[in-house]
């Protein structure tokens, strides 16, 4: 791996760790709010528990689906 390959892979390596942490963050969020019960990887699909079901998505329509359910939700409070 050349010097720019390198850097090319840890960039992308930083940019994936900062989508996690904001995924497990809103998933936190989720469950301080009681709207979600767990969250966490599975299998490569990212598994949110909620109302006795698990629904499994990629990790970019899960995030979504966080910060659609933590917005309605803090619209109601």
């Amino acid at each position: 791996m050349d010097e720019e390959e390198l850097i090319t892979h840890r960039l992308n390596q930083e940019v994936e760790m900062l989508s996690v942490n904001k995924l497990t963050e809103l998933g936190n969020k989720a469950i301080e709010l009681k709207l979600i019960a767990g969250h966490g990887y599975r299998g490569g699909q990212y598994e949110i528990l909620q109302s006795g079901k698990a629904l499994l998505m990629s990790p970019d329509e899960a995030q979504k689906y966080f910060e659609e359910l933590i917005q309605s939700a803090e619209k109601t409070d």
